[in-house]
């Protein structure tokens, strides 16, 4: 297990002095894939250059496998590190990329054969062995320093926005990839990146950063579905706001009134941030966040009006943009191809399932 406890990470003097990290806590378990996710300065690459001690962490606790890594040195971890770059030698063949680093650590000739034969099979490059990288694509070249990463036999693998330079479509099959050698490898991975689908699709557990913090840490479809800020629910997938006037609130549950729209009671009510609480505007006292698939559009009577500004067909699903009253911007409304089609301008009325609402309210004044 890798336990950080209260990292921080600060860079300069008062007055300047920046807080990049600030008092990170997290645990993560043998053998998961585990995602650091934010915007970017949010702290979640400095947070693993200190894991990876790349960085010295100004306070806090680094435990790996029960032994204080906290100031011990990067080459002494027997972490494999994945950057963005792929930092490959360009004059040396695939096979040679890979071994290059072990020869260093005093590996015999026939085991730095054998294990870097190894992980290439692992990873389907043994055919391109022999080849120069600038002959490979640019997955083709991940994939080798992953390979390279690997060839240790580390401990932990840390991977820092490793796709980011490769384009949309290759992005999403190196990261089905990536997920694969994991699994195979049964190898505890931290894996950094600011795409939250990303994030999403691969992940065991993530955990969230904003402003240097860590906000919020659970399983994708916890976090997605429950989140614990305005931040968390905007950033991690669509979230649809709109004001709420709260008729009665008790245990966690509320009773609200939305423009047009009746009463609705939600299940989950949130405390909003001391610099959240301006997004609620003047004439409501809270904010309701419905994701697109938890709004359906059909006729006016009985529901919230609203209108259609744009419609787009997606394949399997059609995606609606929707001007309403009650909305803080505009709405995005997906539905199934199954559901009736609604065309550019139409006048609409929008349900909503309560159940999978999220309700962000002031605080309590003290």
């Amino acid at each position: 297990m890798l336990s950080v406890r209260e990292l921080t990470k600060t860079f300069g003097a008062p007055p300047d002095r920046l807080v990049a990290v600030d008092r990170v806590s997290l645990d993560v378990n043998d053998g998961e894939f585990f995602t650091m996710l934010g915007p970017s300065g949010c702290g979640k690459t400095t947070t693993l250059r200190m894991i990876a001690g790349l960085e010295q962490a100004t306070s806090g606790s680094i435990m790996f496998d029960g032994q204080d890594y906290t100031r011990v040195p990067p080459q002494r971890r027997n972490i494999g590190m994945v950057f963005q770059s792929y930092a490959l030698f360009p004059h040396l063949s695939v096979f040679e990329n890979v071994a290059y680093g072990l020869r260093p650590r005093g590996v015999a000739r026939e085991e730095i054969a054998s294990r870097t034969d190894e992980v290439l099979r692992a990873l389907q490059l043994d055919r391109y062995r022999d080849r120069l990288p600038a002959t490979l694509s640019g997955g083709q070249q991940q994939r080798v320093s992953i390979a390279r990463a690997l060839v240790y036999r580390p401990s932990m693998l840390l991977l820092d926005e490793p796709l980011a330079n490769l384009d949309a479509k290759l992005r999403v099959q190196m990261r089905e990839e990536i997920r694969r050698i994991q699994r195979e490898f049964g190898i505890l991975s931290l894996y950094v990146t600011h795409d939250q689908e990303e994030a999403m699709a691969i992940s065991d557990r993530l955990a969230l950063f904003n402003a240097g913090r860590l906000v919020q840490l659970g399983r994708p479809r916890d976090v997605y579905r429950h989140p614990a800020s305005l931040f968390a629910a905007e950033f991690i997938g669509r979230a649809n706001l709109l004001r709420a006037k709260v008729l009665d609130r008790a245990a966690g549950a509320a009773k609200v009134m939305l423009p047009g729209g009746g009463m609705v009671a939600v299940p989950r009510v949130v405390a909003l941030g001391d610099a959240e609480t301006a997004r609620v505007p003047p004439d409501a006292d809270a904010l309701l966040m419905a994701r697109p698939e938890s709004m359906k559009l059909g006729p006016i009577e009985g529901r919230m009006p609203g209108r259609i500004l744009r419609a787009q067909d997606l394949g399997g699903t059609n995606r609606y943009i929707i001007a309403a009253e009650a909305a803080l911007g505009e709405l995005t409304v997906e539905a199934a191809r199954s559901a009736p089609e609604y065309g550019e301008g139409a006048s609409v009325g929008l349900a909503l399932n309560a159940e999978e609402c999220v309700l962000f309210i002031r605080p309590d004044p003290r």
